[in-house]
């Protein structure tokens, strides 16, 4: 581990040692000075890369929904379907749990302190990642695979809801991989949402692991 963080740039060093040590303490049990010190760089090595602590944290946070938002919308326009569209994304938003662990921990627990211009820019992500949901489900009602009666907002905060406690539970080394449990996801939300012609194309497409009701 010690040989990997000297292959690092000090940026990376810093990130890294940062998202353990604020996991281990706390954003305020941790200070530049303790970051620096385990990442082996200097303050001069610090502030170079980030003007301040809260902009650290900032960048921990913005990290992974930059690319939760990026892979979202390439699932978006790679597919026409909104069945297809909606599962692929449940796969780019359960996968960032995988790949980012620790950022989604640290941004769960410690996004309190961000400050009020970090915080806008967070939320503004989070709001465009919640509208790319919206136009599925609304496009889904529109084509009838989904069903035209299911609050568009409700099922969309219902979907982020459910997988953004993943981070409190999921084990890499556990029973089941991410993408088992995001075969679990699609399953459950898709037999909540779709209608007669989108459970036939779900289960062709198995998206939904059985007909039985």
């Amino acid at each position: 581990m010690e040989g990997q963080k000297l292959k690092q740039t000090v940026k990376e060093r810093i990130l890294d040692t940062a998202l353990d040590l604020f996991q281990q303490k706390g954003y305020h049990g941790v200070s530049v000075d303790e970051i620096v010190d385990v990442a082996k760089t200097s303050k001069g090595g610090f502030y170079h890369n980030f003007k301040s602590k809260d902009a650290l944290l900032y960048e921990i946070h913005d990290i992974f929904i930059s690319h939760v938002l990026a892979e979202t919308k390439i699932a978006c326009k790679t597919h026409s379907n909104p069945i297809d569209q909606l599962c692929a994304m449940l796969y780019a938003f359960t996968n960032v749990f995988d790949v980012y662990n620790r950022h989604i921990t640290v941004f769960y627990d410690e996004s309190a302190y961000l400050q009020p211009d970090y915080k806008a820019n967070i939320k503004q992500k989070r709001t465009e990642y919640r509208r790319l949901i919206e136009g599925v489900i609304e496009e889904g009602k529109q084509s009838g695979h989904f069903r035209s009666e299911i609050s568009t907002r409700i099922t969309t905060m219902a979907i982020i809801g459910m997988v953004n406690w993943t981070y409190k539970w999921y084990w890499r080394n556990g029973e089941l991989s991410m993408e088992q449990i995001t075969l679990y996801f699609n399953d459950m939300i898709l037999r909540g949402i779709v209608t007669e012609q989108g459970f036939n194309e779900s289960f062709a497409k198995q998206y939904i692991q059985s007909k039985v009701v």
